[in-house]
């Protein structure tokens, strides 16, 4: 139990894998004589599954602190600038059916929550134009920075759109080459325990065993330590989110300086959302969906429709990759000496990105707190598995949130999906709450939330739901500064309208020129 954690092994490469060698190598000077090894053994046979294209606003740092270059990743991962979500179609499916959710906060958070002081103005401007800038200048098709905004700097917040396959190969370059890390290309083909039933070794079919201390399980669906050698068990939320079943496609643009989008488009369909993510080079489309309610053929009309409306020359030619989900999650992702990242801890669906922010949220967490000895990894094991296991409900809580407010009643799916039986606890006493007091800071217990009570109010409002908010003591002073606020965001509005570039010239002018560094 004193023996100390200096020999760190992942299985499995893709995003989930190499993502977390950088953040483990980086931090823990796998480069140095006296530094952590960590290897990573990878089968040459398997391919990034490559669904989740989109990132959350932390991945900067984390890119930052692994010592990545922006611009070289922009230019070297086909990446782009993702400024948040657009949701088209979900709450009644008419044409004119449609809300943001930014990844900006609302203008003077941390003093006033400006939602009850919208409110009554709600049917002559959105939520998120009245409150923040952001949805203003992505209609605009414009970029969250300007040419002259350092590597990693911003205006508006943002995160990144990029090509999985390639940013996988990205960090393998970046973590062998500058960070010292140790790569594998092998088959495992066993899996030996010591004495105590902790993993002793992987063996591999050309590279014999590999021993470490601390193995990490990036093995995708299949799960191969956590899942099939030490049989933990599976938890479906079939129950609660339904979509089991994902048709994806790659659409080229009309002409090499087609617009770029800043943002996801999720546009809703009869038994599930279609997502459009826009890279500089190509737009990564697919139609997510449950199996229950509609099936393959259906899906993939919907989806050939989707594409029709942008590139009827394309929409019937495209080749369309077929993608199995089960959504949920493993019921404890560290046990023993290993610990699952990615999708062998799980997977739900690609809305709001939440994979790859489990990704380096698990990947930052296990460096941070990566335990001195073998004794302290129980320590370190306990408090990741409640962290973890909270951070999943809530994501759940939060992706059905988009499901339980919409009006629509064309499909047993919508219907099914406001069902009060498919509706988590802890999500039906917040709705309860929020009829008569907006969400803000105190709603939540972690310091640490994945989403921000921001968020909620983006989807909340966003979707029409309506909150009693009673009068307070404090209104008065309240209504003024809220109206400061609203009016500092109008006028912040204009100016950035009018101040940053197209996102297509951003891109263009970064693989060009680049960013300059930051200082």
């Amino acid at each position: 139990m004193d023996k100390a954690i200096k020999n760190i092994v992942i299985v499995g490469g893709g995003t989930a894998g190499w993502l977390t060698c950088a953040v483990i190598a980086a931090e823990h000077c796998a480069n140095a004589e006296n530094g952590m090894r960590v290897t990573l053994v990878e089968s040459p046979d398997v391919k990034t599954i490559g669904v989740g294209e989109g990132t959350w606003p932390t991945m900067r740092g984390t890119l930052r602190k692994a010592g990545i270059s922006e611009t070289e990743f922009v230019r070297e991962c086909d990446a782009a600038f993702k400024q948040g979500a657009k949701f088209a179609k979900w709450v009644t499916g008419e044409d004119d059916d449609a809300y943001y959710h930014p990844l900006v906060l609302p203008q003077g958070y941390s003093e006033v929550n400006l939602a009850p002081f919208w409110q009554p103005h709600a049917d002559k401007v959105s939520f998120a134009d009245a409150v923040c800038f952001q949805s203003h200048i992505c209609e605009q098709g414009l970029a969250p920075k300007q040419a002259s905004t350092p590597e990693y700097g911003h205006i508006a917040n943002y995160a990144y759109h990029l090509d999985a396959g390639k940013f996988a190969n990205f960090l393998q370059r970046h973590c062998t080459q500058k960070l010292g890390a140790h790569h594998v290309l092998d088959h495992v083909v066993a899996i030996n325990n010591d004495e105590t039933g902790d993993i002793k070794s992987v063996s591999t079919k050309h590279s014999g065993d590999i021993e470490g201390d601390l193995f990490i399980d990036c093995t995708g669906f299949n799960s191969l330590l956590l899942g099939k050698h030490y049989n933990i068990d599976f938890k479906s939320c079939k129950d609660v989110l339904f979509n089991d079943t994902a048709l994806a496609t790659h659409v080229p643009y009309e002409h090499q300086q087609s617009p770029i989008v800043s943002h996801t488009v999720s546009t809703a369909q009869k038994a599930g959302w279609v997502w459009d993510i826009g890279l500089p080079t190509r737009r990564g489309v697919g139609h997510v969906f449950s199996s229950a309610h509609t099936n393959d053929e259906h899906a993939e009309k919907e989806l050939r429709d989707y594409i029709a409306l942008s590139r009827p020359d394309l929409a019937e030619s495209l080749d369309v990759r077929k993608i199995d989900i089960k959504p949920g999650h493993r019921e404890k992702f560290w046990h023993k000496n290993c610990v699952a990242v990615g999708l062998s801890a799980g997977f739900l669906e690609p809305l709001e990105a939440s994979a790859l922010v489990l990704v380096e949220l698990s990947a930052a967490m296990i460096s941070e707190q990566m335990p001195a000895t073998r004794g302290t990894m129980n320590v370190v094991a306990k408090r990741f598995n409640d962290k973890f296991t909270y951070r999943w409900d809530r994501i759940i809580d939060f992706l059905k949130l988009h499901y339980v407010l919409t009006k629509r009643t064309d499909s047993d799916y919508w219907i099914d999906n406001c069902r009060a039986e498919t509706i988590p606890n802890e999500l039906s006493e917040l709705l309860e709450l929020w009829q008569y007091q907006s969400p803000w800071h105190q709603d939540f217990t972690h310091v640490d939330e994945v989403f921000p009570s921001a968020s909620y109010q983006y989807v909340l409002y966003g979707m029409g739901f309506k909150t009693k908010n009673p009068p307070t003591l404090r209104r008065s002073m309240n209504q003024q500064l809220a109206e400061q606020h609203m009016q500092k965001n109008h006028a912040l509005t204009q100016k950035l309208l009018n101040g940053l570039p197209s996102h297509r010239d951003l891109i263009n002018m970064i693989k060009q020129q680049g960013l300059r560094m930051a200082s």
